[in-house]
């Protein structure tokens, strides 16, 4: 009962930093300075980005609450807090600011972040370390898309 709990309390969590990172972007993906940057070839549709954060959430909130339940310190609440400011502003660094530069940094730290969870906390989660992979991979693939914007802007 108690994993569920976490599972609930990290669904909560990540789902209100998609919903303040939305706000925050306001309607960036649709205004004009976005639509007329050139966009990397493999930059998906507008429907993937929220197919893909539903489901990196819901698998961070289950890999978070296995973590959580299983090492409650410091480490894990400092990374966590880091992850989830990181991947709230760069929404508005990049599409409220027009911080091309700036936002790549920030994806780049959030990206190096993730790594940092899935390599430190293997040996502890094993196979459910799996749950993270989708968000490491999407944030490689995000990453990608800013430096293309960023080079060819």
């Amino acid at each position: 009962m108690k994993l569920l709990k976490y599972i609930i309390i990290f669904l909560i969590i990540n789902f209100g930093a998609l919903a303040i990172g939305s706000w925050l972007m306001a309607n960036g993906p649709q205004s004009s300075w976005y639509i007329n940057l050139n966009q990397a070839p493999w930059t998906p549709p507008g429907w993937v980005f929220g197919v893909a954060w539903t489901t990196i959430m819901i698998c961070f909130s289950i890999y978070m609450a296995y973590l959580y339940k299983k090492l409650t310190n410091a480490t894990v609440i400092i990374l966590f807090s880091i992850q989830f400011v990181l991947n709230v502003i760069w929404n508005y660094l990049f599409f409220n600011l027009h911080l091309v530069g700036i936002g790549l940094t920030t994806i780049v730290l959030l990206t190096a972040v993730v790594a940092i969870f899935t390599v430190r906390y293997y040996k502890q989660l094993k196979i459910k370390t799996l749950l993270i992979l989708p968000y490491f991979i999407w944030l490689c693939i995000a990453t990608s898309l800013n430096a293309y914007i960023l080079l060819k802007n």
